[in-house]
């Protein structure tokens, strides 16, 4: 079993019945707002004694609490990663007297990134469960939906039901630096709220604790010696401003817990995750298209005769990637993307992943001992531009005024259906005037499944005259039918 055990290791609304497209905004957009007392963009001047207060009081009441339940069945063996990973985070695992397993529970933490309830938190925190748990830090509680999850980031999405709620602004992972005073915000051991510090030992790590059946796993962690625990697993790494910089994701130990090696997803990709949950349902990888064997160190400089141990040596180009399309060619050293450095795979990685397929990036490499800047149009895994999502917006019928998403197998989990689509807002219509609520997931109209938006669509469309039956779930698990004429 590898050192590096677990943890900390922590779709898209379509708009239907309403005329207009609906834009999305970015959660950077969201949090477009200011505080008074926000400290401006300079350099922290450090009381005797390092004071934390400020980024500690800003950040804590906006660091969740998420328990989750789960069948037996749905949690991971030991002998797996997902099983390294619940008892990292805390498993409550338990078999009845009568031998066959009983219900699991779990525990971990996530961030609120908006005022109107969205959470980042670990893929793996509210994989499989049956019911998410989410409890803010001035103790009340809500029945949270999982939006997306991406397991290559080991990322989710999760949502609750109010507004006007706390949240950590994002700050800036690329500026910061090694040695950079940082905190853990969290819930290790059940103990709510629990904040910790320490300092930035390294960025870009790879530690190669993700695994993905095609290979597109990223890892691209910030290291801290700040103290992370069972529990802590998609809480918030802050800057002393109490901005985001990371997600806290999974330690190296041999004791599987704290021993002063812990590793965050940085916040330039987190919020690329975050807004393509939300905006695509699923997460759009750009793609380089190159192969990478190996770091560069002393003796592969010599084996391959470079002059410099900077930049990241290509193996080889897949056919029809962006890269061959922009020239580059096997055994060129890639220099920087986009005027960022990059000297590690797992650096170069990093940086691509916060792009989306159709962008465009600057990439310098070295040829021959000379110098080259080429432009290049990322490519997705099929080797095109297009963008993918988890299902195209529906039109008509505006005077429901609702918009829809199809749901996630986390939340048909969670509520224990089939199938269904939920509502995610609610606007002047048939199904506001009804007494329906976001969150609400339609199973049946007129006694027939409905399994995406589209079905929704078509059913009201196929009713001629009268009242149209719809039933369906909270995520806490209330039923509810209404009747309503379209």
């Amino acid at each position: 079993m590898s050192i590096c055990t677990g943890g900390v290791i922590a779709l898209a609304g379509f708009k239907f019945f309403t005329t207009p497209e609906k834009v999305y905004e970015s959660f950077e957009q969201k949090q477009n707002v200011h505080f008074s007392n926000y400290l401006k963009d300079t350099a922290i001047i450090v009381p005797e004694g390092l004071n934390f207060i400020y980024a500690a009081e800003r950040v804590r009441p906006a660091v969740v609490h998420i328990k989750t339940s789960y069948d037996a069945t749905a949690m991971g063996g030991d002998d797996d990663i997902e099983g390294i990973f619940r008892e990292f985070h805390g498993d409550g695992s338990s078999k009845s007297p009568f031998g066959s397993p009983s219900p699991r529970e779990s525990a971990g933490s996530g961030v609120i990134i908006s005022a109107d309830g969205y959470i980042a938190t670990n893929n793996h925190v509210v994989e499989s469960a049956n019911k998410i748990q989410v409890i803010l830090d001035d103790k009340r509680s809500y029945i949270g939906t999982v939006v997306g999850t991406d397991p290559t980031t080991d990322l989710a999405l999760v949502k609750i039901e109010d507004d006007a709620l706390p949240f950590v602004k994002y700050g800036d992972s690329d500026k910061l630096k090694v040695g950079e005073w940082v905190l853990a915000v969290g819930n290790p051991f059940d103990l709510t709220s629990t904040v910790t510090a320490g300092i930035v030992s390294a960025k870009s790590r790879n530690i190669n604790i993700l695994r993905d059946e095609k290979n597109m796993q990223v890892e691209s962690f910030i290291q801290t010696d700040a103290a992370v625990n069972p529990g802590n697993s998609g809480g918030a790494l802050v800057d002393l401003k109490g901005q985001l910089v990371g997600i806290n994701t999974a330690i190296a130990t041999s004791t599987r817990f704290s021993q002063g090696y812990s590793f965050a997803v940085p916040v330039t990709l987190v919020k690329k995750v975050m807004d393509d949950l939300l905006k695509y349902g699923e997460v759009q990888r750009a793609l380089l298209g190159v192969i990478i064997r190996q770091d560069i160190d002393a003796d592969f400089a010599k084996e391959k005769g470079l002059k410099s141990l900077k930049g990241v040596y290509i193996e080889d180009v897949n056919d029809e990637s962006a890269a061959k399309q922009a020239g580059i060619k096997a055994g060129d050293v890639v220099k920087r993307i986009n005027d960022i450095e990059v000297n590690s795979s797992s650096e170069l990685q990093g940086v691509v992943a916060t792009y989306r397929p159709g962008d465009k990036v600057k990439v310098a490499y070295e040829r021959g001992g000379k110098e080259y800047i080429t432009q290049v149009t990322l490519r997705n895994s099929m080797g095109n531009t297009s963008i993918v999502k988890r299902e195209t917006t529906a039109k008509e019928k505006g005077i429901l005024g609702a918009e829809l998403l199809a749901i996630s197998e986390a939340e048909k989990r969670v509520a224990g259906i089939e199938s269904g689509v939920r509502i995610t807002k609610l606007s002047s219509g048939k199904m506001k005037e009804a007494g329906f609520k976001p969150g609400f997931i339609i199973t049946h109209i007129d006694k027939k499944a409905v399994k995406t938006p589209n079905d929704v669509i078509k059913s009201i469309q196929n009713v001629k005259e009268g009242a149209v039956l719809i039933e369906g779930v909270y995520a806490d698990g209330t039923k509810d039918y209404r009747a309503i004429v379209p």
